[in-house]
């Protein structure tokens, strides 16, 4: 009858479903142990699909699509329309940010060709008052010249040009608080407003406890060379160090510049950059949005940061000066019998690394070994480094606020190398640059 065809029907449609579902399992087995074996490079088919899987719904997720219809039931066509609709979501606003940006940054460029202009107009009324023109005039019969002194019939008061300014003046201040008030009303933001998601770290980027515990194993190890050489009176100088070859540099010198040096600059590194250019007083309204598409801020090396103390302290005219280089070509005392200040000693210092070490193109590691073998040299690691972080400025603009300099100071690591003060050493600073002096020497 019919109705036990149909039942037929539906038993070797069933029994062919199964036979299919046997067959994709026998394969997938099949193409795992090939690809187990070695004999078969591509992934397996089910691995591949499921990877995949996972890819399309992290899309949706991200995307916030809405399929809740079913996709079997819907054409590529819509399908592609509604993933262009999802991404569209995303992108345009941030189209929009740009396109107004670019409209402030052309009304900007505008507001500054008109102040410019009023800036031309009372500086040619200034010329104008005393009736002489640069480029009009004549020569008299004797071939001398003359200015042309006919009155100009536009010339404008001092009074006039005045006013011109204070309006001027007055105009850019309007425009500037439009601008302002447009940008916090559209972004949420006010003039030298950061956005709090710029240069976030992670936890394991602020936790300094590992780089404090570095530089703890580094001093230890440094005192107890320094103790050992010291109780055996055996002390190996800048001297000495000429005859021994660059493979058997003494221990407690490689303690020094490949462990001591390389623990402090990576605790004095962590949360510094270099701080970006000044930014024109214009483009203060929309200072908030300039970080959202630039990438970054940039890593500083602490060497860097002994330099810009350098330089704010006008370190080279210091040194330089006429006293400073007749104390130094006869051998004698500058300060006439006062003491050396520490911020002196570490401005001759610095001053003594750049100048025999810039020459040469040497690495700002380089330099900093040198420094920090200059300072155990001196007794005076501790203070040197004090000045730095006692600098305000330099912190302020150099160091982010969940660094270990912003937040503590310092003072721990500081305690730690005080260790270091009481022992004395006599490093080679020159290590870096001695062999191509030699060069140049021979040459």
């Amino acid at each position: 009858s019919e109705r036990e065809k149909q039942e037929q029907i539906e038993v070797q449609k069933e029994k062919q479903r199964e036979l299919i579902l046997q067959l994709k399992t026998q394969l997938d087995d099949l193409e795992t142990f090939a690809y187990q074996e070695g004999s078969y490079d591509s992934l397996p088919q089910s691995v591949v699909m499921e990877r995949q899987r996972m890819i399309i719904n992290e899309l949706i997720k991200k995307l916030d699509m809405d399929l809740s219809e079913d996709i079997a039931t819907l054409s590529p066509e819509e399908l592609r329309q509604r993933v262009d609709a999802a991404i569209a979501q995303i992108v345009n606003p941030a189209r929009v940010k740009e396109q107004l940006v670019e409209q402030l940054k052309t009304q900007i460029r505008d507001l500054e060709m008109f102040i410019n202009f009023i800036q031309d107009e009372v500086g040619s009324s200034g010329k104008a008052e005393d009736g002489h023109c640069e480029c009009a005039g004549r020569k008299d019969g004797g071939g001398s010249y003359k200015p042309n002194t006919r009155p100009s019939g536009n010339r404008v008061s001092p009074e006039d040009a005045r006013k011109m300014r204070e309006t001027g003046l007055h105009l850019m201040r309007r425009m500037l608080a439009v601008l302002q008030i447009f940008a916090v009303s559209q972004f949420g933001c006010a003039t030298g407003q950061i956005p709090r998601t710029l240069w976030q770290k992670d936890q394991a980027s602020k936790d300094y406890s590992p780089l404090i515990k570095k530089l703890e194993l580094s001093v230890e190890r440094v005192r107890q060379l320094a103790m050992k050489h010291q109780q055996e009176d055996h002390v190996i100088s800048s001297s000495d160090l000429q005859d021994i070859p660059l493979g058997g540099r003494d221990e407690l010198t490689l303690a020094v510049r490949k462990e001591l040096t390389i623990a402090l600059r990576d605790l004095m590194a962590h949360g510094l950059y270099a701080s970006s250019q000044g930014m024109s007083l214009v483009l203060a309204p929309i200072a908030c949005l300039i970080p959202a598409f630039t990438s970054s801020p940039q890593t500083m090396h602490p060497w860097e940061l002994f330099v810009k103390y350098y330089n704010t302290k006008n370190g080279q005219a210091f040194v330089e000066s006429p006293a400073r280089k007749l104390s130094q070509s006869f051998a004698l005392p500058v300060t006439g019998g006062v003491a050396i200040t520490p911020k002196q000693s570490l401005l001759t210092a610095i001053h003594t690394v750049l100048t025999e070490h810039d020459p040469f193109k040497r690495s700002a590691d380089s330099e900093l070994k040198a420094l920090v073998c200059m300072a155990l040299n001196e007794q005076r690691l501790v203070s040197w480094v004090n000045l730095i972080c006692k600098s305000g400025a330099l912190v302020q603009s150099h160091y982010q606020p969940w660094s270990y300099m912003a937040n503590t100071g310092f003072e721990s690591a500081l305690n730690v190398l005080s260790r270091l003060s009481n022992l004395k050493f006599n490093l080679p600073v020159d290590l870096a640059v001695r062999q191509l002096k030699n060069i140049k020497d021979a040459f």
